[in-house]
């Protein structure tokens, strides 16, 4: 069958089966698509996931100022970059 023919046959199609076609063919251009995971997690799934992981040690907990927190990490990547820049001068 060719691709013309296709066509014609697709033709015949109502609006709605001819709009659920294209859809369908659409879905076939990326396999992993099907395959994919959902993109939206329910809750209950958040909480299986959040329960899942291994607890975290928090970065300079004991800055209570987001600002300042910033400010303290912003500095010390400057320091840890500094022997980079030093070479330059």
């Amino acid at each position: 069958m060719t691709l013309a023919e296709i066509l014609e046959q697709a033709k015949m199609l109502s609006l709605v089966e001819r709009r659920e076609l294209a859809k369908v063919l659409i879905d076939t251009l990326d396999p992993e698509i099907n395959n994919a995971e959902p993109l939206f997690k329910t809750g209950a799934e958040i909480v299986a996931l959040l329960n899942g992981m291994e607890a975290i040690e928090f970065v300079d907990s004991t800055i209570d100022n987001p600002v300042e927190w910033v400010k303290a990490q912003r500095k010390k990547r400057a320091d840890e970059l500094q022997i980079y820049q030093a070479g330059e001068e």
